[in-house]
Parts: structure tokens; C-alpha cells; sequence
């Protein structure tokens, strides 16, 4: 399998999330009160540890799945679950493959899903759950209101996060073209918009689970996400001249996104994850942008445009006291994208500056 057990547990929880067909069968096998052992898949792998059952190959349906629920033995359908290709199966997995699990079911069901690769769906009949194994992982499934619940809570947290996110971005953008910015602000920023992405992506894996159930939900995350702007990477570039070494991008990304809750609170982390030695004034030394964030603010100026203006000159400052003139020099740019990009300009100073000061 290609892709990361994160992304395979993603996959299938679209496949099982409630407005599915297959979702419909594990709750007709719940509310029947019976178990079942399902493989999503089947390859040379799966065959090799098949022993028994029938060769059925028909078109899925819930209540088929329902109904070969009630023999003995795990139902195997193919990778898109458009077919039920065998049923009745004994399934015979690696037993040196360790697992967590006590129950025959769900220890049979994890040795299959990290030998084969393909997910594997238990439904216990005594506890009542589904419980999905993909690649390692074990999930359980909910019921929607549960899910959703939760989904609104953290649609909550999320438009408060946004709201000062937008109050930093403003004031960070203000700083900067008044050539005030400091560490902190930075920090603050990166801090801000890192605490967006993750209560954003949690989000999303609610709507994903949640399926047809998810839409208002799915509805609102766009909304709160919408113009949100450029993200980390933009604003890493624009400060990437702080340590005594230039900044890899991708690492401190890396970095940022290793970041546990308890850091996520501590500005230094980000301070130090932008190259600054930790110090007592580290926080309020004066820094200067780029100009990358700024420019990528005008929808119409490309982003290989926008580089070569910040390497043609050097910083966010000069950049801003070009003129129509000064900007054509520039290789590539002509006199309606020197406007343009004046005009953006001027129109982001005057309002970051209102936004301020009003």
C-alpha cells in the first residue's frame, strides 16, 4: 500500500462513513446482534490465508452483508466494495504479527489488516462496537451524534482561534510596514495560525466520518476557513534570515507540526524553530520581513514574480518605497504588473494601518 497508515485510515473512513452502503450493512450487522469479520480487499496475500468458505462473487448490498453476517466465518469483498467475493472464510493470519487485542475476532483482525494491508472491519457481538484495523491502527466507529457533538464543539474553538488569528495577522501586517515587527510577533503568528491548522484538520476528519451526516458541519469549516490567507510556509520564508544560518523551509515546518500541546503554548518554541537563540530580550528584538507574505496578498502578482522582487530588493521596506519605475527594472515585470503591484501594495499599507489604529 502507498499511502501512510494516516492516510489509509482516512480512506476507509470515508468508505464506512454513514450514507455508505457498506456503513448501512454494519449497522443492520449491529442492530442484529451478530459479529462479523470483514476484509476490505483481496490480493495473492489474502488468498494465502483464506482456508475455507465460499467463492460467491455478487454485488454488494447491506442486506447480503447482513445475511452471510450470520454464518460462521469473515467476509472478504473486493478493494472498492462493489463485490462480496467470498464468505463463510476461516481466516488464518501470521501468529508471531503481536497484537494488543484478546478477543479471537479482533486478534485475527489486526494480524490480517497489518499483514495484508488492506483494512479489515470487526463487529463485536457482545460489546456491540465496529472497530476499523488499517495499517496498524484501530479505530472505532461512532454513531453520528456522538461525532457531532464533538464536531461543534471544536467548530467553536475554531472561531475563536480565527478571530485572533485575524487580530495578529492584522497587527503583524501593520508592524510591518511601519518596520516595528519583533520576534514575538512572529512568533505569535506562527503560533496562531499553526493552532487554526490543527483544530481545522480535526475538523475535517469529524466530516469525513460523519459522511452525508457531516454537510452542515462540512458547510461551516469552509466558511471559517475561507481567506484565510498564505499559510506557515510564506510567513517562514519572509523571516528566514534570523539565525546564523538561512532557514530550511521544510524543516521547520516539520518541526512546527512536531509540536505537542504544551509547546504550542510556549512563543520560544517558535522563536527557536525560526532560527532565534533562546535569550532573555530574544523576544523583542527587532526583525524585518522579505515582503514574500505581503505580496502573496495580491492575487494577480505570481509567486515567481513575488520572489524575484524580494531577491531583486532585499526586503520589505524597499519594496515598498519603489517606484512604478524602480518595480519595471525588475526582469519580468512590465508596466501594468508594476502598477499592480504598487497599487496592492498601498492598498495593504492603508488598511493594516486602519485596522490599527481605528
Amino acid at each position: 500500500m502507498s499511502k501512510s497508515p494516516e492516510g489509509a485510515l482516512r480512506a476507509t473512513l470515508a468508505r464506512v462513513a454513514p450514507g455508505t452502503e457498506l456503513r448501512d450493512g454494519l449497522e443492520r450487522i449491529l442492530r442484529g446482534r451478530t459479529g462479523a469479520l470483514i476484509v476490505l480487499g483481496q490480493d495473492k496475500v489474502v488468498d494465502s490465508i483464506c482456508s475455507g468458505g465460499f467463492d460467491i462473487n455478487i454485488a454488494f448490498s447491506p442486506t447480503r452483508l447482513r445475511e452471510l453476517a450470520k454464518m460462521d466465518g469473515a467476509i472478504v469483498c473486493d478493494r472498492d466494495g462493489s463485490n462480496i467475493l467470498r464468505a463463510g472464510v476461516q481466516l488464518v493470519p501470521d501468529h508471531t504479527i503481536a497484537t494488543q487485542e484478546s478477543g479471537t475476532r479482533h486478534r485475527t483482525a489486526e494480524r490480517v489488516a497489518i499483514q495484508t494491508g488492506f483494512p479489515v472491519v470487526s463487529v463485536s457481538q457482545s460489546m456491540h462496537i465496529i472497530a476499523l484495523y488499517v495499517q496498524g491502527i484501530r479505530y472505532l466507529l461512532e454513531g453520528s451524534e456522538p461525532v457531532l457533538a464533538r464536531g461543534n464543539q471544536a467548530l467553536a474553538t475554531l472561531e475563536r482561534y480565527r478571530s485572533r488569528l485575524d487580530q495578529v495577522t492584522s497587527a503583524l501586517s501593520a508592524a510591518e510596514i511601519e518596520a516595528v515587527v519583533t520576534v514575538r510577533d512572529v512568533a505569535a503568528m506562527l503560533q496562531r495560525q499553526e493552532m487554526v491548522r490543527r483544530i481545522s484538520e480535526e475538523i475535517a476528519q469529524y466530516v469525513l466520518e460523519l459522511g452525508a451526516d457531516g454537510r452542515l458541519l462540512a458547510l461551516q469549516l469552509d466558511e471559517l476557513s475561507a481567506g484565510l490567507g498564505p499559510g506557515s510556509d510564506l510567513l517562514l520564508k519572509d523571516y528566514s534570515n534570523l539565525g546564523r544560518e538561512e532557514l530550511d523551509i521544510e524543516a521547520a515546518l516539520k518541526k512546527l507540526r512536531a509540536l505537542d500541546s504544551t509547546d504550542l503554548i510556549d512563543l520560544g518554541k517558535f522563536a527557536a524553530i525560526l532560527g532565534i537563540s533562546p535569550g532573555i530580550d530574544s523576544l523583542e528584538a527587532v526583525v524585518a520581513p522579505k515582503g514574500h507574505r505581503l505580496l502573496a496578498g495580491i492575487k494577480s502578482v505570481p509567486r515567481a514574480v513575488a520572489d524575484r522582487l524580494v531577491n531583486n530588493f532585499g526586503g520589505l521596506q524597499r519594496l515598498m518605497a519603489a517606484n512604478i519605475e524602480d518595480l519595471m527594472a525588475v526582469d519580468g515585470i512590465g508596466e501594468q504588473r508594476a502598477r499592480t503591484v504598487r497599487e496592492g501594495l498601498s492598498r495593504v499599507a492603508e488598511s493594516s494601518l486602519l485596522d490599527r489604529f481605528l
